[in-house]
């Protein structure tokens, strides 16, 4: 048989296996009922570009405006933005069904190839969870205040040696809220701290993390396509590889070191290692792979809301000063902001969750598998094995969920109007639902008004017009933030 006729017959064996599989996804398949673009139900591929391109939160928004609450985003993947969604996906299953699990094509695995928290399954999650549950609490929050102030000071008086003399300065306020957030986790995480703020510069570190992040969207194709492991080399860019693992090597180094130091500190170690016991234990391959999701989770996320707070109240200044008078009028002395003080106060609550809810910290989709037996989803049967999602960015985009969707209210949240009254809050759900949902949400939340809080009583900020486009950003599972120059000016004591 000649080559030829060789070539010949594996080119309509492959035609004729595409053909196939092109009528079978488009027409036979049992999502095939489910609105969505058609090349996209062809090939998981056209998702993953998305995610690749940082654009995937834009995207499957204009994807549910365009088809409904329920969109067909890859072959065997749905997504979703109906607030039902939430309790239905990722929250308590009825006695005798089974939880949806993570789905393992879109959660990369840690460089050692060991589970953190965030791509462990059942039983090994719900074992890190109980261990972790202590270290995140509420009596460890109140232990851990002290830290929290230290850095919160520690960036108001940097920020005071760079005012100076003069009356107001051009600063990239998302850097120092980076450097802050940053040094927090480092203390917390591994008992010492980046450095970032006393050397007014990032860590090394800190600035490929999201490159690193950046990497897992590229290795997410080797889930879908085994057969093109070998070329890993050549598909996935070099430098984002390294850095991944450069990354992840000082996270292990980081751990080691706290592991061998003897302290009572209120760290996370600290609570893992005082509640381990006999069957409730992390291995130290598992310590180094949280470790790393802790850096990330727990500083990056903070950073970008606050820096997206920042951001909307300055586009916003009525917004902006009441919020100034609120901070001002309760606090007679930098010294009296406590974190107790702080949870009490409406508008700065109600300002954090609009933030959330207009520039959600993590816009992209959190995947899970539908068990055996199918479900039941947003009042439809869903066949088992299918991957499903909420995708928080346009749920909380949704005009079905909220009024005026696009635009920064935070009196949305306040009882005093009766205008927004029909929002569905239950679709907001920014720390995702169920039994596998944030667990630093408690964390985040102190350390978001704290800081926030301090900034605003001690300088006035106003935003130049080279930043108003800072929020069309792309996002990488997290936002690619540019830099966000604001205007830093001494406080006025009346606003």
């Amino acid at each position: 048989m000649s080559s030829c006729t060789l070539f010949y017959g594996f080119l309509i064996v492959l035609v004729t296996y595409s053909a196939g599989w092109i009528i079978w996804t488009l027409f036979l398949h049992p999502l095939s009922g489910y609105p969505g673009p058609r090349l996209a139900a062809i090939t998981p591929l056209v998702h993953l570009l998305w995610d690749i391109q940082g654009k995937q939160h834009s995207v499957i928004t204009s994807l549910h405006d365009k088809y409904g609450d329920v969109v067909r985003i890859a072959p065997n993947a749905l997504a979703y933005r109906a607030a039902s969604g939430w309790k239905e996906i990722y929250g308590h299953r009825k006695r005798g069904h089974k939880l949806f699990i993570k789905d393992p094509a879109l959660y990369a695995p840690t460089p050692n190839g060991v589970n953190a928290i965030i791509t462990a399954q059942e039983d090994v999650h719900q074992r890190m969870r109980r261990l972790l549950t202590h270290a995140f609490s509420n009596k460890a929050l109140m232990a851990q205040e002290e830290i929290l102030q230290t850095y919160a000071d520690m960036l108001i008086g940097k920020l005071q040696e760079i005012m100076g003399n003069t009356s107001s300065q051009r600063i990239d306020i998302a850097s120092w809220f980076n450097f802050t957030t940053f040094d927090v986790i480092g203390d917390l995480a591994f008992g010492e701290p980046f450095g970032c703020l006393s050397n007014s510069k990032y860590h090394w570190w800190v600035l490929i993390i999201l490159d690193a992040v950046k990497a897992s969207a590229y290795l997410k194709v080797f889930w879908f396509y085994p057969f093109l492991l070998p070329f890993v080399k050549l598909l996935v860019p070099r430098d984002l590889i390294e850095k991944r693992e450069k990354s992840f090597q000082l996270s292990v180094e980081k751990v080691r070191r706290r592991l061998a130091r003897d302290t009572s500190r209120p760290d996370f170690t600290s609570y893992i290692l005082k509640h381990t016991k006999e069957g409730l234990s992390m291995s130290p391959e598992e310590m180094d792979a949280n470790s790393a999701v802790f850096v990330l989770a727990g500083s990056e996320t903070t950073a970008a809301l606050l820096s997206g707070a920042v951001y909307l109240l300055t586009r916003n200044r009525e917004k902006y000063e009441r919020l100034v008078r609120e901070i001002r009028g309760t606090f007679k002395e930098h010294a009296d902001i406590k974190l107790a003080a702080l949870f009490e106060l409406p508008y700065l609550n109600a300002v954090l969750l609009e933030s959330m809810r207009v520039y959600p910290p993590i816009p992209s989709m959190l995947p899970r598998i539908v068990p055996e037996g199918g479900a039941m989803i947003n009042d439809r049967y869903v066949p088992a094995s299918t991957s499903v999602s909420m995708s928080p960015y346009s749920t909380f985009h949704a005009a079905g969920h909220f009024k005026y969707p696009d635009t920064f209210i935070p009196e949305r949240w306040l009882p005093e109007t009766d205008e927004f009254k029909d929002d569905k809050r239950s679709a907001f759900q920014p720390y995702s639902w169920g039994p596998q949902n944030c667990l630093g949400q408690h964390l985040a939340n102190a350390e978001m008004r704290l800081i926030l809080a301090k900034l605003l009583w001690n300088f006035d900020i106003e935003l130049p017009v080279e930043s108003l486009p800072w929020i069309n950003q792309k996002s990488f599972s997290l936002w690619k933030r540019p830099a966000l120059m604001v205007n830093l000016l001494r406080a006025g004591r009346v606003c």
